[in-house]
């Protein structure tokens, strides 16, 4: 039972954090929504900074794995690039509960040595992966350019955060995948 409730926490808190926009969030809210008392939630996590910190590896997780899954038919360089950029928006990561759950993290980690810590490791394999896929594409600009696509791909992230409509995902594709297009035909010098 322990696996099943602490997944249930971990949705819950995504759930809990996106549907109010902030992490001030109660463990008995979260709890509630997972269907199991505070006491609970603590025993399975100590406290409210845990079950963010799970949230936000849960996310993390979850990128990974689409990332992955994408990079496993991906060809070419280009094709690799744009799978990462497809696997940052596909439904489980470009959910509007999860966007502003990623959101919130990203400002957590301001303040919480591990979540920095967390935001740093999803940061330098994006990039990696990004550089990986660039080189052969761009030569020695691909640091630059992988810097780019990323901080495009969180700009989207914000934007669609604070749009009314919920976020489409082809759109964000459309959007990123533009600059690379530029970028390739060299418009992105």
């Amino acid at each position: 039972m322990e696996p099943i409730r602490r997944r249930a926490l971990v949705k819950a808190t995504i759930e809990e954090v996106g549907r109010s926009g902030s992490l001030d969030v109660t463990v008995a809210r979260i709890a509630r929504r997972a269907g199991m008392s505070s006491a609970l939630a603590h025993h399975y996590f100590g406290g409210k900074e845990d079950i963010f910190l799970a949230s936000m590896r849960h996310i993390l997780t979850v990128f990974g794995a689409a990332v992955r899954g994408a990079l496993a038919t991906a060809r070419t360089p280009e094709e690799r690039v744009r799978a990462i950029i497809r696997a940052s928006f596909e439904a489980g990561n470009f959910h509007p509960h999860v966007i502003s759950a990623w959101l919130n993290f990203y400002v957590h980690a301001e303040c919480s040595p591990e979540a920095a810590r967390l935001l740093r490791v999803y940061q330098r394999r994006l990039h990696s992966n990004l550089v990986h896929a660039l080189r052969p594409l761009v030569g020695d600009r691909a640091g630059e350019a992988a810097e780019a696509i990323a901080a495009l791909i969180d700009g989207v992230y914000l934007r669609h955060a604070l749009r009314e409509r919920p976020a489409r995902p082809a759109e964000a594709v459309q959007l990123v995948e533009g600059h690379l297009d530029l970028l390739l035909a060299g418009g992105g010098r």
